[in-house]
């Protein structure tokens, strides 16, 4: 038995699906849900390095193709929410605990009339995961958002990384380019700037219309690919002819061709084929190397 805070938590042979964006995913050995606080999150992803289990954090689940093999060790569900309002170094003027959606934490700033995270209410996901992968939508992105985060590394201990440690690039850092995951994000500060209210909410509503009109609802990982320099992704899937092309029960969704939708009974293996298909048409097509955006999480080799 892992030891954890709650025991009642914790779930063996628990299956992935209705953790992730796109619904599916195989089970994990062990799955705890972590709620209460960044330090309990804390106390069980240390545990688990103490007793040398393997251990992944997952937030809203999206950005990650969980294998239909499942996870090996524990996957931690980060449900921290918490947003603190107040007056730091720097200018800092928010602070939100990893597990917050990037939706509520826009809304809630926007209602204080502090702006710079109105690209944030139309994207998927927690605070942790936008740090790591330097979340972004409708020009803006944690790169220009972000003071700091603190972050527990299994052999530095509970850290402050900047914005120069980070090392933001496009959809990537440096925490992403690390292959051992082990870390955790438990907590980010943001400098946002004071601004009129309703100005703020009349960006979101306009960047809610313009995802409603542009990108296909129901389950889906969101992009799937990074744009290339100075093109789309979605650009050159389409002229690819691929629009509409289905494996299984994942499609090239025929609203935007950089998001593949689950039609209904999709498996992760049919998400992975679909992905391999579109990378070798785009390259034959065009010469482009489609790099993906999303992460494979699991037992897949």
């Amino acid at each position: 038995m892992i030891p954890v805070p709650h025991p009642e938590r914790l779930l063996q042979h628990e299956p992935l699906a209705r953790y992730t964006a796109a619904r599916l995913g195989g089970a994990a050995d062990w799955l705890y849900v972590a709620k209460d606080s960044t330090e309990e999150l804390a106390e069980v992803v240390a545990n688990a390095w103490a007793h040398e289990i393997p251990v992944r954090v997952l937030g809203g689940g999206a950005n990650v193709l969980v294998s239909d093999r499942g996870v090996r060790g524990l996957v931690v569900i980060n449900d921290v929410t918490a947003i603190t309002f107040g007056d730091w170094h720097g200018g800092r003027n928010v602070s939100a605990a990893s597990g917050t959606g990037l939706t509520v934490l826009a809304r809630k700033c926007a209602a204080r009339g502090l702006s710079g995270l109105e690209w944030a209410v139309s994207v998927p996901g927690t605070v942790g995961g936008a740090v790591v992968n330097n979340a972004g939508a409708h020009g803006g992105d944690m790169a220009a958002s972000l003071g700091e985060a603190v972050v527990l590394d299994a052999d530095k201990g509970a850290q402050m990384l900047t914005l120069a440690d980070l090392d933001y690039r496009y959809r990537s850092s440096s925490l992403k380019a690390r292959k051992d995951r082990a870390f955790v994000v438990l907590l980010a500060q943001f400098a946002l700037q004071p601004a009129d209210p309703p100005a703020i909410q009349a960006r979101m509503e306009h960047f809610i219309e313009y995802r409603k009109t542009t990108q296909p609802p129901g389950a889906s990982l969101g992009s799937i690919f990074k744009n290339p320099p100075d093109d789309f992704a979605g650009r050159l899937i389409e002229a690819a002819g691929l629009k509409g092309y289905a494996v299984g029960g994942a499609q090239v969704s025929p609203v935007h061709a950089n998001f593949f939708i689950n039609t209904g009974g999709a498996t992760a293996a049919d998400y992975h084929t679909l992905i391999h298909h579109v990378q070798d048409t785009v390259h034959d097509h065009s010469g482009v190397e489609l790099e993906m955006e999303i992460e494979l999480v699991g037992d897949w080799f």
